[in-house]
């Protein structure tokens, strides 16, 4: 039975992994629920304060301590009492540059007492040189990542994105550490012993994100991501500064060839710069493709894509530039009906009334869509709404050549299926909203009479102006509606910025 009920607590306790205010309350109740919450709490690096970290460096061994001492280093702690936990040991999300920064804050801020006085004259006041805070944060992080390879048995996630001299992975222990890491965010131009120690060791990434901040390739990388035969999402993201043409990313396109065919997520985040997509049609597994790209150019390679069967593909997400439309809707012709979600993005540059008639014809499973609709093809929204019934959220663009917000409404209200719950207005560029109260208290009216019954999540998304601009009278009605539970969330929020 004791088993049984610190089972159930733990799992229970799971939920409150973003709640670290109740989580913080579950450590005084007793004994086993500090056990149980502490180790949540300590789960992950990005939960980290400056009392965190104190409290980690007093688990730091004696050998650290000394390399510490021996260096000027002191960082004063809240207790002298030993550590209640092996705090350590519970880190399962460790990121490098995390640990960097925070550390690097932790002692500039301490700067008057982590640099030993004996070398001062009574009157001097210990000061600290940016050379010596680099030096010192750099032994502290090296302290700090001995104790986690040495303490932690299996580490889930690692990120490592900043050039560094200190080889982490070397250190004792760090085989059992990493040997069963499942997610790494990395950076294309690390050293080559570091992607060649990872590939000796892990064998079960699932979940790879590489940044290309240059051309250059570590050699190592290619024999990682060779000897990946579990891996299931890559996120591939090239945030250099100038545009390259295919001949200068020949090495990217060559390791992307290597990649097994078990990947079920592919996000291609290219920006500026020209990927060509061919080497797609080899993941036919795929059940996400995102695709975010600034030029068109990129999108030539839809050609090949158009008539590629994807049996599992569920999301698609095209964001900024998009293919030529007559390419995609033969591409949603073969796939479309396996879709749940999808998104389109730039669609200012011409007329998207034919791939909207295309997504009402083919894509008859859809959960969530974002579009856009001109303010001329009110029937092509309601072919939309009559061919997908299984919608539940829908995203569209309002203002300028958009529908604006009244129509929009009305739409909704007459012709979205009965289990829309999730409405997300997306202004246009500077767009304001022009919709009146008494127009958006008789939706909520309306809304509040649907057959189905449903309380309305809704998101404003404004482009290019304040995020918290909202009319006052219309914010009024909006904290009416959340009381009477016609609305259950609201929202108002940047394009970048969108989540729910």
């Amino acid at each position: 039975m004791p088993h049984l009920l610190a089972d159930c607590l733990s799992e229970i306790l799971k939920y409150l992994e973003d709640d670290r205010i109740n989580l913080y309350s579950c450590l005084l109740v007793n004994r086993l629920w500090c056990e149980f919450s502490v180790r949540i709490l300590w789960k992950s690096i990005w939960n980290y304060n400056n009392k965190t970290y104190n409290t980690l460096i007093s688990c730091l061994p004696n050998e650290s301590k000394e390399i510490l001492y021996e260096n000027g280093i002191v960082i004063s702690t809240s207790t002298s009492k030993p550590p209640m936990f092996n705090y350590a040991a519970f880190c399962k999300i460790l990121s490098i540059n995390q640990i960097n920064y925070q550390v690097g804050l932790l002692l500039k801020n301490q700067q008057p007492i982590i640099i030993s006085s004996r070398n001062l004259n009574k009157d001097q006041q210990p000061i600290i040189s940016s050379k010596n805070l680099n030096k010192n944060v750099q032994i502290l992080v090296q302290e700090i990542l001995k104790l986690y390879m040495n303490q932690i048995t299996f580490l889930k996630e690692l990120s490592f994105l900043q050039l560094t001299n200190i080889t982490f992975y070397r250190y004792l222990g760090a085989k059992d550490c990493l040997k069963n890491l499942t997610k790494l965010y990395c950076r294309s131009d690390i050293n080559t012993e570091f992607f060649c120690q990872l590939s000796k060791i892990c064998n079960n990434i699932q979940y790879l994100t590489i940044d290309f901040k240059k051309t250059i390739i570590s050699n190592g990388l290619t024999e990682l991501i060779s000897g990946q035969q579990k891996l299931k999402c890559l996120d591939i993201i090239l945030s250099y500064g100038s545009s390259k043409t295919s001949k200068d990313l020949t090495d990217i396109i060559s390791l992307l060839t290597k990649l097994p065919d078990t990947l079920n997520k592919l996000i291609l985040d290219g920006g500026i710069h020209f990927i060509p997509l061919s080497f797609i049609t080899k993941f036919t597994n795929l059940q996400e493709l995102l695709l975010l790209f600034y030029s068109n150019k990129t999108f030539e390679d839809f050609k090949i894509l158009q008539y590629v069967t994807f049996s599992k593909l569920q999301i698609l997400k095209i964001q900024y530039a998009s293919p030529n439309y007559e390419l995609l809707i033969n591409f949603l012709e073969i796939n479309g009906s396996n879709l749940k979600e999808f998104y389109i993005g730039d669609i200012i540059g011409e007329s998207n009334d034919s791939l909207n008639l295309a997504i009402g014809k083919y894509c008859s499973n859809l959960i969530k869509l974002s579009t856009g609709f001109k303010n001329d093809e009110l029937e092509t929204l309601k072919v939309v709404f009559v061919g997908c019934q299984n919608l539940e959220s829908i995203k569209i663009w309002v203002g300028d050549l958009f529908l604006d917000e009244k129509k929009a409404l009305e739409m909704i209200m007459k012709y979205s299926p009965k289990n829309v719950y999730e409405l997300k207005l997306n202004y246009l560029d500077c767009t304001k909203s022009k919709l009146l109260p008494e127009e958006l208290e008789s939706f909520f009216i309306n809304w509040e009479n649907r057959i189905s019954q449903k309380s309305i999540s809704l998101m404003i998304i404004n482009n290019g102006i304040d995020a918290n601009e909202v009319n006052v009278e219309s914010m009024k009605i909006i904290e009416k509606y959340i009381e009477l539970g016609v609305i259950r969330k609201f929202k108002v929020t940047g394009f970048y910025d969108e989540t729910f």
